[in-house]
């Protein structure tokens, strides 16, 4: 397809920008490996398998510990880097399954992550110890490199890329593995077209069928609706993490893309009110903007996703239809929540359900509670005629922005739009 041929000169680096990041690299390396003992740093992530996208600044490196010597010391690698790249003053230690670190160097970000040097998954002490035998793996397929480069492009563009926990979309090597499983980007994307709620993919043909997938893998891993075993670890699912929300989202970008291929299926548009906007169409929409606090992006992401949440959990329990949904960040300051709503306001008044006449011991206490209300039967049963708060969803969100605790600790600041 000439279409994607035009897409992959823009995202695919030239030579120039990889010699660059290759020269920063082994700078890099060069500069840490005279630290190291019993260590050795070398380039990972989509560095190492030639996935990486056109103005990434971003380098894995694994610092790989020698497995006989460390792996009764797997919980302390992180403490024995961190001394180690105090000579050379890291940035920043960021909390992950193992602790890794942030290290500047001009324009490139470096990744630093401490690993045991293993051959077989059975060996590893931490999920990040498997990091290299994914490198390997991919590598073996690296006829396919700028196909994975389409997908990962088509993913950040329909907003279902990255792993992180307030994301819940694509990891970059579930998005090399999907490519590979289906040799080609067109291929997956056809394919995905078509996933039906539950998808079960098995690369490497470990399983004779679904059935022996779901009897060796752990149950906990099978409640997403894509399971994908590993190449490299028949246990695992890749995709475990993988929200129904992105699964759904992935599926129908790929439908749209299918029958109607366009250069801007692979652009990243930001969100914008008018977005929000154009979904709520003839329905109320309310929007809010949240000043996210500082901190590590996954942590500060978490907490945003969890105020927009709360918000229309709240929205539902004040008895407001809640029609649809949906946020962005700019994983900078700002986030936008939107929410779609009835048009019509609630009635003035709720029937509060009371107890049964016979159930005797219950009604002077619901009485005492509704003392100010209206109290009916109805059915053999005590009804409270309760007046609403809030009839209108705007002064219901005004008032909860301002004094829910919940939320107030997950923004810095938030407000009505």
């Amino acid at each position: 397809m000439e279409l994607l041929k035009e897409v992959l000169k823009d995202i695919k680096p030239s030579a120039q920008e990889e010699k660059k990041v290759m020269s920063a690299v082994d700078g890099f390396l060069k500069k840490l490996n005279p630290k190291l003992k019993d260590a050795k740093a070398i380039l990972g992530g989509s560095g190492a398998k030639a996935t990486w996208l056109h103005g990434s600044h971003d380098v894995d490196v694994y610092v790989v510990f020698d497995y006989e010597k460390y792996k009764d010391l797997s919980s302390k690698l992180s403490d024995l880097l961190e001394k180690i790249l105090k000579k050379i003053a890291y940035t920043e230690r960021l909390h992950g399954s193992r602790d890794y670190f942030q290290m500047k160097q001009g324009k490139y970000l470096f990744e630093i992550i401490p690993i045991l040097k293993i051959s077989n998954p059975r060996q590893a002490r931490n999920i990040t110890d498997i990091s290299p035998l994914h490198v390997q793996w991919v590598k073996k397929h690296k006829k396919f490199a700028d196909q994975i480069r389409l997908t990962k492009q088509f993913m950040k563009a329909s907003y279902t890329y990255g792993a992180e926990s307030y994301i819940r979309g694509f990891s970059g090597y579930e998005a090399e593995v999907l490519t590979i499983h289906y040799k080609g980007f067109l291929d997956f994307i056809r394919a995905a077209s078509k996933w039906k709620e539950k998808t079960m993919l098995d690369p490497e043909h470990y399983y004779k069928d679904e059935k022996q997938i779901q009897k060796n893998l752990n149950i906990s891993k099978l409640v997403a609706p894509l399971v994908v075993v590993d190449p490299v670890d028949k246990d695992r699912n890749i995709a475990a993490a993988l929200s129904p929300e992105k699964y759904s989202q992935f599926i129908r970008a790929c439908k749209l893309f299918i029958s109607n291929p366009t250069k801007e299926a692979f652009q990243i548009k930001e969100v914008t009110i008018e977005d929000f906007k154009k979904k709520a169409k003839n329905h109320k929409l309310i929007l809010l903007e949240a000043a996210s606090l500082k901190g590590k992006e996954d942590v500060v992401g978490c907490k945003l996703l969890k105020a927009y949440n709360h918000i229309a959990k709240q929205l539902e329990k004040a008895d407001f239809k809640l029609l649809g949904k949906g946020w962005t960040w700019d994983k900078k300051q700002k986030a936008l929540f939107g929410y779609i709503l009835d048009k019509e306001p609630l009635e003035p008044y709720k029937k509060w359900i009371g107890p049964p006449l016979h159930e005797k011991e219950h009604i002077a206490p619901f009485k005492k509670a509704h003392k100010r209300d209206k109290i009916i039967e109805q059915n053999k049963r005590l009804y409270a005629i309760v007046k609403r708060k809030h009839i209108k969803p705007e002064s219901f969100i005004k008032e909860l922005t301002h004094t829910d605790k919940y939320v107030k600790e997950r923004v810095k600041e938030i407000k009505l739009l």
